[in-house]
């Protein structure tokens, strides 16, 4: 067998061709999103070598794990709008996430996507080279030009320090198409939350909320150490925020952690956010420790339970398991047995996106 060559698939499918020259592009400008009329999301405390998800004092407060975690830049996305023939992208990425169970797309991949009146549609990803080692460049040609608005979601697992958007120097360059709400919806918790296992970063389940209600929704998944440790309960509770949802049971270590952290990090949301619904949810499978699984529910409905007892009208409970529950081939929604495909997410933004449409309804047809 060692003297059969090994084709590259490129030379088979010239469809997984990676461009990375664009000699028809002299007329390009290149616009870094930090700067007006681009708006970014997802992004808070100091932005300054990096793009950052949580403060650093935060970030270093709450855990190693946290901190680094933080780092990457799941949910982040920019929006704004212009009339350029193509975008081109150019970003610079000090760390680049590679792991058996994801895709490169997801971990240092951006996609694009068209905010129209009738809601955002897919356009194309920005495809990443295989090989690249701190960045890319990479263009999406629209065949035509007029006037439209965009969203790109930015990479799931990794750090991003420069980001620029090039378009014809001709071009206009305008504000993205506004959200509904003005404050965002803040989901907190695992690598479930953070977009482990989705193909591309559009398809994280809060940037499909986001689509589905036309929200900002921000993620601060944190893979594998969301443990609802105070510094980050108390700086939840600091922000504004519309809505929070807590998919906090994961990452909980035992069963009497999840005890003693979980009601205690409710409390801490609720107290700061009389008004606001909160989401709470219990895990998805059973497939981590699944002796445990019915205590650890019990746990999260008890929390439900005494909120309702002291009056709360505005708390919400689902059972992770009825997102794949009773369906054929409920196993083939995950990549590992814990982590959602993108099957899998779609159906976790369907449950928690009809459960988020409730409650606006409940207080009235806004969040505000």
């Amino acid at each position: 067998m060692s003297d059969i060559k090994k084709e590259a698939y490129v030379e088979v499918d010239k469809n997984l061709i990676v461009e990375t020259v664009f000699p028809d592009t002299e007329d390009v400008k290149f616009h870094n999103v930090r700067n007006e009329p681009f708006e970014l999301y997802n992004l808070y405390g100091e932005q300054d070598e990096i793009y950052r998800r949580l403060p650093k004092a935060v970030a270093e407060a709450t855990s190693a794990g946290v901190n680094k975690l933080a780092k990457e830049t799941a949910g982040v996305r920019v929006r704004f709008s212009t009339d350029s023939g193509y975008i081109l992208i150019k970003t610079k990425m000090p760390v680049i996430a590679r792991n058996s169970h994801m895709t490169l797309l997801m971990s240092g991949g951006f996609d694009l996507y068209e905010d129209t009146p009738t809601g955002s549609r897919f356009v194309k990803a920005f495809m990443p080279p295989y090989k690249m080692e701190d960045g890319y460049e990479q263009i999406i040609r629209f065949g035509s030009r007029k006037m439209r608005y965009f969203t790109i979601n930015f990479p799931l697992h990794s750090v991003v320090s420069e980001f620029y958007v090039g378009l014809q120097e001709d071009s206009v360059i305008g504000a993205g198409k506004p959200y509904k709400n003005k404050k965002p919806i803040i989901i907190y918790g695992s690598s479930i939350v953070h977009g482990t296992g989705a193909s591309r970063p559009g398809l994280a389940y809060s940037n499909i909320i986001s689509r589905k209600i036309d929200m900002d929704v921000v993620n601060l998944g944190f893979s594998g150490n969301a443990k609802a440790e105070l510094p980050i309960m108390n700086y939840l509770a600091s922000l504004e925020m519309s809505l929070f949802v807590y998919d906090y049971d994961h990452n909980a270590p035992n069963p009497e952690y999840l005890a003693e952290t979980h009601k205690r990090g409710f409390d801490i949301i609720r107290a700061a956010h009389p008004d606001i619904p909160i989401i709470l949810i219990t895990r998805p499978n059973v497939a981590t420790n699944p002796s445990k699984a019915e205590e650890r529910k019990k746990i999260i409905i008890d929390t439900y339970r005494a909120a309702l007892d002291a009056g709360d009208r505005h708390v919400y409970y689902i059972d992770g398991e009825s997102f794949f529950l009773g369906m054929e081939g409920e196993s083939d929604f995950v990549i590992d047995g814990v982590h959602p495909n993108d099957v899998g997410y779609y159906l976790m933004a369907e449950g928690i996106g009809n459960t988020i449409l409730q409650a606006i309804e409940r207080k009235g047809g806004s969040l505000e």
